[in-house]
């Protein structure tokens, strides 16, 4: 099969919610080849400890990319102990620079509880305006969905399973199994 004639891999929606000093980062379960669900219980959240300062990371895109962006991340938070933002600016710039990885498809939303960043490959290190951010399939709804809540009485991690469950509601490469993970600074 050619390329450009494969399906794809579809399945992923990633939120990170900032709100009364606690990030909630949550991800769906579902990993999609086209119109087929391949698995719905794929944990794409993940809790690292590198120099023992706790981050919490979610991923979308491929798994082998996404782990091996995060075992990159960790070795640059070993380098650089508790500063998070220096070491997603040191890992954006070597998967913008690295040819090896330029190739890699997938995104990271992290957060060591103080502060929360998305992560790409065009070399973005992107805090959210507003306290929120997600990525993947159903990431623009989750994100709809969690801004709408965010002035509620509603917890950090409430905001994120309600939009969550929002997305999952319309996107087809959403579902309800979530990783949850919490963090506080």
């Amino acid at each position: 099969m050619a390329r450009n004639e494969f399906p794809g891999w579809h399945g992923t929606t990633i939120i990170g919610v900032k709100k009364d000093g606690e990030v909630v980062i949550a991800g769906d379960g579902q990993v999609s080849l086209g119109q087929t669900v391949i698995k719905g219980t794929a944990r794409k959240v993940r809790r690292l400890s590198p120099g023992g300062f706790d981050v919490v990371a979610g991923f979308a895109g491929s798994t082998a990319d996404a782990f091996t962006l995060l075992e990159r991340l960790e070795a640059k938070l070993e380098a650089t102990p508790g500063q998070l933002a220096r070491a997603s600016v040191e890992l954006a710039k070597d998967w913008r620079t690295d040819k090896y990885l330029q190739k890699l498809e997938a995104m990271l939303i992290v957060s060591d509880g103080k502060d929360i960043f998305v992560i790409t490959g065009a070399g973005d290190v992107l805090e959210p305006e507003h306290d929120v951010t997600a990525i993947g399939s159903g990431g623009n709804y989750a994100l709809a969905a969690a801004r709408g809540m965010m002035d509620s009485k509603r917890t950090a991690e409430e905001v994120a399973r309600d939009a969550m469950a929002i997305a999952a509601d319309i996107c087809v490469y959403t579902n309800g199994n979530l990783t949850v993970e919490k963090i506080s600074a």
